[in-house]
This record gives structure tokens, sequence and C-alpha cells, in this order.
């Protein structure tokens, strides 16, 4: 465990806001304890073992949204942190991985001293209320070296999930952003992000036998199936700062120029650290 200070500090005055996130702190609390649906486990495991091949072992990895903990928990991590807004679901989380340090907050108001080699965010960013400021409260997490971490669904499958919910086929969840990679790519930018690659993942969200090794190993990388992905990973890092006082050479190739030299010298802008 760490000591240094974890804080939220609550700076909402939106009472929609406000509603919105007690809603949902609500809602995950309230199907804390379910069972998984079969089509919900496979593709929880499908994810995890994309999580595994991205983010080796022995790091110092912070998720949040981390819900029971189980992904984090997978990563095998030096130093692991969990956030999520959903007591019942940090109870459980707590009580299935005590090694791990679990933390009820909300991601909006979260500021933890500390930095991490990886952020993830798992899920999380279509079911926020305010994107950017989840964002921003990521930026202070990182170090130039940190990765950030996400996936989230593919706005083609918002009519065909909804669906499966209803049949019992998939998790139950409240109304989503549906954000496209266009929109987090820009969001990510305006937070002073990078993008450093790109994943679409599963055809199949549920099992197949040898088919949903084929989709969701090998088809999905194609175009154009790989535009029907059900999720998007994103890997995304801080803004390298811009580099101070350059310097700059001006080569003039000359012969039999000689009368021609000041002159030259004399017309050449301000370049550089000049």
């Amino acid at each position: 465990m760490s000591d240094k200070p974890i804080t939220t500090v609550d700076r909402s005055t939106d009472t929609a806001a406000t509603e919105y996130r007690r809603v949902r702190s609500e809602f995950w609390s309230s199907i804390a304890g379910n069972k998984p649906s079969t089509g919900s486990r496979f593709y929880h495991n499908r994810i995890t073992e994309l999580y595994r091949f991205m983010i080796q072992p022995g790091q110092r990895v912070i998720e949040l949204g981390c819900g029971s903990g189980d992904l984090l928990a997978s990563l095998a991590p030096a130093r692991g942190v969990g956030v999520d807004v959903s007591a019942a679901m940090i109870d459980r989380a707590r009580a299935c991985h005590p090694e791990l340090e679990f933390i009820f907050a909300d991601a909006h108001e979260l500021e933890i001293d500390e930095q991490f080699d990886v952020v993830i965010l798992s899920d999380v960013l279509n079911d926020v209320w305010d994107v950017q400021a989840v964002l921003e409260r990521v930026r202070p997490l990182c170090t130039p070296s940190t990765r950030i971490v996400m996936n989230f669904f593919n706005r083609l499958w918002q009519a065909p999930l909804q669906l499966a919910r209803k049949l019992g086929l998939a998790r139950p969840m409240l109304e989503q952003n549906w954000l496209s990679v266009a929109d987090i790519s820009n969001l990510l930018h305006l937070a002073d992000f990078d993008i450093v690659t790109r994943r679409d993942e599963i055809l199949l969200p549920f099992p197949a036998g040898p088919l949903d090794s084929f989709f969701n190993r090998y088809a999905v990388k194609l175009w154009p199936l790989n535009e029907l992905a059900l999720t998007t990973f994103l890997v995304a890092r801080i803004q390298p700062e811009p580099a101070q006082d350059l310097s700059v050479s001006v080569i003039v190739p000359a012969r039999n120029e000689a009368g021609n030299i000041e002159s030259i010298i004399e017309r050449t802008p301000m370049m550089g650290s000049y």
C-alpha cells in the first residue's frame, strides 16, 4: 500500500451531473452481485486476454471504473489501484483481491498524488458524464512513459447490444454516450494526449467453437470486417513537450560569389536560437 494521500474533491455544481452520477453509482451497486450471462462472460474473458497481451506483469497500474477488480488483478501489477463509483463493487473487489488497493470515488473528482506506468479505462468513457473532465484527471497520473489503455464500444453495435440486453444475453447497462473513435481522439488531443496505437477487436462476442477464434483473432484484422468490430482499443500517451532553443544551420553553396555573401547574410531571417 502507498502512504501517499488519495483524496476526492467535489467541484460539481451541476445538479444534472450530480443526479446522473448518483444514478450510475446506484445502478452498478445494484448489479454488483449478479451472475454474468454466457455472452457477457465470454466478452470479458476476451477483453482480459487483450489487456494481458498489451500490458506486461509487474507494472504500476491504476484502473478507473474497475468494477470487481478482476481485470486489474489478472494483470499481476507490482502495484494495482482500482477506482470505482460503486460502493458495492469496491467492497466486492476488496474481498476478492486483498493484495490490491481499491478506492470508492468518482473519476470526475479523483486526485491521486501518484504516477503509474499504465492507466486503464475499460468500457468507461461511454458511461461517464464528462469525458473531458475524466481525461483531465488522468493526466496527473502520468509520466511521459505512461500508457493510457482504453476500450469502448463501436456505435454500430448500439442496436444489437440493446437487443442482447433485453434478451438477457448481455450485462444490463444504462444509456450510453456512444462516442466514435474520432470523438475520443479529439477529446484526447484536447487533454494533451497523443494516440499511439489503435486495435479493433471482437467480431463474435459469444462462444461459437472454432468460429469465434477465427473471427476474433484473424478476420477482425481485415478490412472491412474491422469496421464491424464490437470494441476499439486505443493506447495513448502524454504529448511530448516541444523542443526548446532549436538551432538552424543555413548552408549556401557558392562559387565565385564573394560579392554576394554579405547580402545573403543580411537577408537571412531569424531562425531557431539565432
